[in-house]
């Protein structure tokens, strides 16, 4: 047996149960989880906005541990290993997968979405030899907890959907996890970086994490403040949170040839999110989303650990015991959270 935080009805109350372990399939591990972030991400599962998810339902999907078992098939790891795992797992052996781009696999795997997930003592992981990644012994695990999937999500759509460049304006709308990343990310790559949130305190930690201006959009329009700042717009601007409201400022306030990226998920309006399409045709612009991280980009984002250039344990705002993890994830839904939050078990 083990301890898990557990929901049996969408909004429902949350407890930590003690239910029983995953069974290891012949590709797969079991991973004990040492640490584990508590993201906007599992609050969207618990609200019923992700047809995935079954009930009765473990979330957590930012996990950090050390492999306790391992499938009779599996040929990279052993027990003992210390590891990460990217939220959006692929199959190993569709077109996507073997393109580079697990994170968008066409059977794809997500833990504490469409299988039980790391907000528990121990998780299961398939394809192994396809998901699983090695941590290096500098990173400790409520760091590396930190990096997915907000960290690494943001790597991915800066880095390979924005192809952001030295020198280039970001404007990051929501001073979340993901853009709090963001910032610390569009820093390490040589951009100069515009913050936009409602909380003045989420702003001073973008600030200290290298956001060269902030803009608080109660006080401010974002989009003119933007373009202010920039000389005319940015020239890669992201969606960290996922609201109508901030896709359009995002949209709006990019300068010629910019480029949006959706990261922050948009629910029920999404399906209908207007779109200023006549200004993305004549300032001709790029709409692209982001989705999680293929595994074997984590190599790039420990470089620029080892370099000094992020730090994702910078983003944490606070560790938790797994007790504590049910009302923190409920009080996802009130953006209470500055900085991330981390499991330690």
């Amino acid at each position: 047996m083990m301890q898990a935080v557990v929901y049996r009805e969408f909004q429902g109350s949350m407890a930590v149960e003690s239910v029983d372990l995953p069974v290891v399939t012949p590709d797969g591990v079991l991973i004990e989880v040492r640490a584990n972030g508590v993201c906007r991400s599992d609050w969207h599962a618990w609200m019923g906005h992700d047809p995935t998810v079954a009930l009765p339902h473990v979330p957590g999907h930012e996990m950090a541990g050390i492999i306790s078992e391992v499938g009779a098939t599996v040929t990279l790891w052993s027990a003992g290993d210390r590891v990460v795992v990217p939220f959006s797992c692929g199959c190993g052996t569709c077109g996507p997968c073997i393109s580079g781009y697990g994170n968008i696999c066409d059977n794809e795997y997500q833990p504490g979405f469409s299988g039980w997930g790391s907000m528990a003592e121990v998780v299961a992981v398939p394809a192994a030899d396809f998901n699983v990644v090695r941590l290096p012994d500098s990173i400790e695990f409520t760091a590396a907890a930190a990096l997915g999937c907000r960290f690494m999500t943001a790597y991915q759509g800066l880095v390979e959907r924005a192809r952001v460049r030295p020198g280039e304006w970001v404007a990051v709308h929501g001073a979340g996890g993901v853009g709090l990343s963001a910032v610390q990310i569009a820093k390490a790559m040589g951009a100069n970086v515009v913050a936009v949130d409602l909380d003045d305190a989420k702003l001073e930690l973008a600030t200290a994490l290298g956001a060269d201006a902030v803009v608080n959009g109660i006080r401010d329009k974002p989009v003119n403040v933007i373009r202010s700042i920039t000389g005319g717009g940015a020239n890669i601007s992201i969606d960290a949170l996922g609201a109508a409201v901030t896709a359009q400022n995002s949209i709006r306030c990019l300068a010629k040839r910019g480029r949006h990226v959706q990261i922050g998920l948009v629910i029920d309006e999404g399906v209908n999110l207007p779109i200023p399409m006549s200004r993305v045709i004549s300032l001709e612009l790029e709409i692209v989303g982001s989705h999680g991280m293929p595994a074997g980009r984590y190599p790039e984002i420990f470089e620029l650990i080892a370099a000094g250039k992020v730090d994702p344990g910078a983003l944490v705002g606070k560790t938790i015991a797994l007790a504590d993890a049910p009302a923190e994830l409920a009080a996802m839904g009130r953006f209470a959270q500055i900085g991330t939050t981390v499991i330690k078990f």
